[in-house]
């Protein structure tokens, strides 16, 4: 009886000579894969679980072009497995068990193995999802799960806990200098049977400007290398300003969704706190060339000027909501100069977060301890009969002494929680406050009622 085809082992189908050359020239084993030394690097747990054939569920997650579906494609021709691929964006729970079944199917049969790739596996929903738990846990499958977002956050957790976890990482530039060179020589599925010579500047610019994503990379070499007339010689020169013209412009890994969004606010309000306005700018670049939210940068900004520059300059604060008003006011492109004078002016600020520490302090308390009672001399006295006229007995109003000042306790017991520093401005605060705290000190220590 013939083997129907659904059953037959197969390695992932050679790509046709028409498709992209990043297509084509996609790895066939661990020694033609580009970068990710960190898993895949002699000794590393991925390899060795690989080679050795000891593994059961992977989940790879990283930014495009930074070869997933390769590594899922390597993974099944090294251990002999059939390949199967769904997506999900397109997939439906009755593809997903007809894939199962089938695999179930043949395993019983004649001991083949399934390797299921699930393209963005962070798309299907938790139903999805947990269709695939009782096969990979059984083993039916061994799943390869290949998403942009941090699986941790957006698979399910008991997906993620049958799975290894792995991080691939933008190829660096002479992984992607590599790739193009045997994408040159390859006379089989690369562009080795053109007369192409790619010039070193040229090549720099490319591996530099493609953010680690090899499709990217490839498919420009190959748009460049097809589009340039030869010499007289015959000879296609792929110069520089050939190479800028097929790129065209950088294309910025970023989503609003995604983690390239927190990773990049992340890196631009740092830059701000370490006090470094040259990264404070580049970070506030890349957002803005990848169409973030100003009123989104505008918030950040505000939030930083008092957590990071604080009482050392509280004019930090005026100019983050003057840019915030600013850029409802005047919107883009020109928002972008109010946005970076607020980047710029709090970066270069003496910093201090003693405000928001001494609150988190009060709030520990609070947490912590007994709620403290308001002291009678404080509380609200407002005349309850026409004939209650002491606002608040005991109490001493500050103004009626010299400097504004008189010791009075505000706090029972004492507590302290704010610690200024002795950057920017608040130097001059922690003078007046450590004379007004010597005076309390003195008055109670002569038994001044306080």
């Amino acid at each position: 009886m013939p083997t129907d085809d659904l059953f037959a082992a197969e390695s992932p189908q050679v790509p046709a000579a028409h498709a992209p050359l990043a297509e084509r020239m996609r790895p066939r084993s661990l020694g033609e894969y580009a970068g990710q030394e960190h898993i895949l690097g002699p000794g590393k747990l991925l390899r060795r679980a690989v080679e050795a054939d000891r593994f059961s569920s992977v989940v790879l997650y990283g930014p495009p072009g930074t070869g997933k579906t390769s590594l899922a494609e390597i993974i099944a021709r090294t251990t002999n497995a059939r390949f199967e691929r769904l997506s999900g964006v397109e997939s439906t729970v009755a593809e997903i068990r007809k894939v199962m079944a089938a695999a179930a199917l043949r395993l019983s049969r004649d001991g083949t193995r399934t390797v299921l790739f699930i393209d963005e596996i962070h798309r299907f929903n938790k139903a999805q999802q947990d269709v695939l738990l009782p096969d990979v846990e059984r083993g039916t499958v061994r799943l390869i799960g290949a998403t942009t977002m941090n699986p941790f956050f957006y698979v399910n957790s008991p997906l993620v806990s049958r799975s290894l976890v792995f991080e691939l990482r933008p190829l660096s530039p002479a992984d992607l200098r590599a790739l193009m060179d045997r994408a040159l020589a390859d006379t089989e599925r690369g562009l080795g049977g053109r007369n192409i010579t790619l010039h070193a500047d040229a090549a720099t610019h490319l591996s530099e400007i493609c953010d680690g994503d090899a499709r990217r990379c490839l498919n420009a070499l190959e748009l460049a290398a097809l589009t340039t007339g030869p010499d007289d010689t015959g000879a296609v020169h792929l110069t520089r300003a050939v190479i800028e013209e097929s790129i065209q412009r950088k294309a910025v890994v970023y989503d609003a969704g995604d983690d390239a969004h927190y990773d990049t606010i992340s890196a631009f309000i740092k830059s701000i706190r370490g006090s470094d306005p040259d990264a404070a700018l580049y970070w506030l670049a890349k957002m803005l060339h990848a169409g973030e939210d100003i009123r989104f940068i505008a918030r950040r900004l505000v939030i930083a000027a008092s957590e990071d520059i604080g009482l050392a300059d509280s004019r930090g604060l005026l100019v983050a909501v003057a840019a915030q008003q600013a850029c409802e006011f005047v919107g883009l492109p020109e928002a972008r100069i109010p946005l970076a004078h607020a980047a710029v002016y709090l970066a270069t600020a003496p910093k201090s977060n003693t405000a928001y520490t001494g609150l988190l302090a009060a709030l520990s308390d609070l947490q912590k301890g007994r709620t403290l009672a308001v002291p009678e001399h404080l509380r609200d006295k407002h005349p309850k009969t026409s004939g209650d006229t002491d606002p608040a007995p005991g109490y001493k109003y500050s103004h009626d002494f010299p400097d504004a000042y008189v010791p009075q306790a505000y706090l029972p017991e004492g507590r302290v929680f704010y610690q200024p520093s002795d950057r920017g401005e608040e130097k001059r605060i922690a003078e007046r406050l450590a004379h007004w705290r010597t005076l309390f000190e003195q008055a109670r220590a002569s038994s001044f009622q306080v």
